[in-house]
């Protein structure tokens, strides 16, 4: 049996728990399902913007034009490159490299922008599309090298990129056989943990202050959605998920003595039990 062979072997038995709920249906998602599913890259798009032309891929999900501008992808988030003497993180160079190579013979995209065209740093954000129909961002999901990241208003295509992601997982492709990525439990995650994580627990408590609405998990970690951000969710109560075994997703930060995150939109956070 050859190296290869073995890996792909390894990698079909490596299905986490997490997986395996997505594989069999056992939780719901509370993302609108409009959208087709994502099969080889193909989301489809309702009209096309711009077209455009790639100059330099930088890394995963952003590349410079000819015209100077840089796009960052919409809908997902590669991982980081090594700056400022920082290693680079696991399948960084790899993503990169892919898009590098799908776009080396064919740098014509075609662009579909949605609510907000730029981000903090000025770069132009949109949709990019192979002229074949084949969506970056939903090819990027599917080979495992891209973490779904919806931030409103820019949710155009989320079931779908959602969907790439979820096959991606379910093959522990890519970052998904990494354990850092592997879904943990609330009581388990260490005082120390930062960056992205998906965690599972169950919810203990439902805080309200001014701006947000807290989920609060066993082991002392806490999912916060900022008021402007409720109405993506379609949640009649808050305090029903009370007793509940969720999953959420995102960047963990410390404060005071808990573990925080941010939901943004549906696509963070999963309700595991019925």
């Amino acid at each position: 049996m050859t190296t290869e062979v073995k890996e792909r072997a390894r990698r079909k038995r490596a299905l986490s728990c997490f997986q395996l709920v997505i594989l069999f249906g056992v939780c719901f998602c509370l993302v609108p399902s409009a959208s087709p599913a994502a099969v080889n890259g193909q989301c489809g798009v309702d009209h096309i913007d711009e077209h455009v032309t790639v100059d330099h891929v930088y890394d995963g999900d952003t590349v410079t034009l000819r015209d100077g501008r840089r796009l960052r992808l919409i809908g997902i988030d590669t991982p980081e490159l090594g700056r400022e003497g920082k290693p680079d993180q696991p399948f960084a160079v790899t993503a990169r490299d892919a898009l590098r190579a799908l776009l080396q013979d064919r740098p014509e995209l075609e662009l579909r922008l949605d609510q907000t065209r730029r981000d903090v740093h000025g770069r132009l954000l949109a949709h990019a599309f192979l002229a074949d129909g084949t969506s970056l961002s939903a090819w990027l999901l599917e080979k495992g090298y891209a973490t779904l990241l919806i931030i409103p208003p820019n949710d155009w295509n989320a079931a779908c990129y959602q969907a790439a992601e979820r096959r991606a997982r379910a093959d522990a492709a890519g970052i998904w056989v990494l354990p850092k990525y592997q879904a943990i439990a609330s009581t388990r995650l260490p005082n120390t943990a930062r960056g992205y994580h998906v965690i599972t627990g169950r919810v203990i408590h439902i805080g309200r202050s001014a701006h947000s609405v807290w989920l609060d998990l066993q082991g002392r970690v806490a999912a916060r959605i900022d008021r402007q951000d409720l109405h993506y969710f379609s949640i009649r109560s808050w305090d029903e998920l009370v007793h509940r075994q969720v999953m959420v997703r995102g960047w963990v930060y410390p404060y005071h003595d808990e573990l925080q995150l941010r939901l943004r939109y549906p696509t963070d956070l999963e309700v595991l039990d019925p």
